[in-house]
C-alpha cells in the first residue's frame, strides 16, 4: 500500500444508492487524454453494467498519463507497478459492492488493464483491449502470470493491422502472452487505425453480454 491513498477523479454512470450489486466495467483511458473521453462509450455497453471511467494520476501535456511511455528514458517497470498498485488500492474497496470486475483499457490503458488482470487475476473477470498493448514483465512476483494462465480468463483484444501509433514488438509481445496466458478473442478492424469503431463496439457488447452477464465460456 502507498503512503498516501491515490483518490482518482472518477466519472460514474449512474448514481451510488443505484450501484450496488450491479457489475462494474472500469474505463481505463490512453495517453494524453481523460476521464471523460471513453464514457461516450458508455451507452454501447451493455445496460447492466455501472461504468466508472477514471483519469490517469500523472498531469501531462493537454491530459494525463499512466506510467512514462516504454520508449521513453524515465520509463520504468517500477513507474507501471506503482501506477497499478494505486489503481487497485482504490479499486478493491470499490469492487466489494460489485458482483464482478471487468475491464476496459484504450491505447496505453490497455496495458493498464492487462497489468492489473496479471497482478490480481482473481479478482478481474474480464478485460477489453482496444487499439493497445499489454507490458512485458521486469523482474518477478508482481504478475501472477502463472495463476492466470490456469484460469484462463476472457479477453477481448480488437485493433486494425495499419494502426500508426502501436508498435510492431509490442504486438509481437502482446500476442505471444495473450494466446499463452487468456482465452483470448482477437478481431481485427479494417480503416480504424488508432482510434474505435462502432462495429468494434458491438462486438465488446455482445462480449460482455456473453462472458459477464451469462457466464458463457468462449
Amino acid at each position: 500500500m502507498s503512503e498516501t491513498s491515490w483518490n482518482p477523479t472518477v466519472i460514474w454512470s449512474r448514481p451510488e444508492a443505484e450501484r450496488a450489486g450491479t457489475p462494474l466495467l472500469v474505463l481505463l483511458h490512453g495517453y494524453l487524454s481523460n476521464e471523460e473521453d471513453l464514457m461516450g462509450l458508455a451507452p454501447m455497453l451493455p445496460e447492466e453494467f455501472t461504468v466508472v471511467s477514471v483519469r490517469a494520476p500523472q498531469a501531462l501535456g493537454p491530459g494525463y498519463t499512466w506510467f512514462p511511455l516504454m520508449q521513453d528514458l524515465d520509463y520504468s517497470f517500477d513507474a507501471v507497478k506503482k501506477s497499478i498498485a494505486d489503481l487497485w488500492e482504490w479499486l478493491e474497496p470499490v469492487s466489494k459492492q460489485h458482483s464482478s470486475v471487468s475491464l476496459l483499457g484504450f491505447s496505453m490503458g490497455m496495458a493498464v488493464a492487462t497489468s492489473l488482470l496479471r497482478h490480481q487475476p482473481q479478482a478481474i473477470s474480464t478485460v477489453i483491449g482496444l487499439s493497445g498493448f499489454a507490458v512485458p514483465e521486469e523482474g518477478e512476483g508482481f504478475f501472477r502470470d502463472e495463476l492466470l494462465k490456469d484460469m484462463k480468463k476472457p479477453m477481448f483484444w480488437g485493433r486494425d493491422q495499419a494502426d500508426p501509433v502501436i508498435t510492431q514488438d509490442k504486438i509481437e509481445y502482446t500476442h505471444a502472452w495473450a494466446t499463452t496466458d487468456v482465452h483470448v478473442t482477437k478481431v481485427l478492424y479494417a480503416n480504424m487505425l488508432h482510434s474505435v469503431n462502432a462495429q468494434e463496439m458491438a462486438h465488446v457488447h455482445e462480449f460482455l453480454s456473453h462472458v459477464v452477464l451469462k457466464g458463457a465460456s468462449i
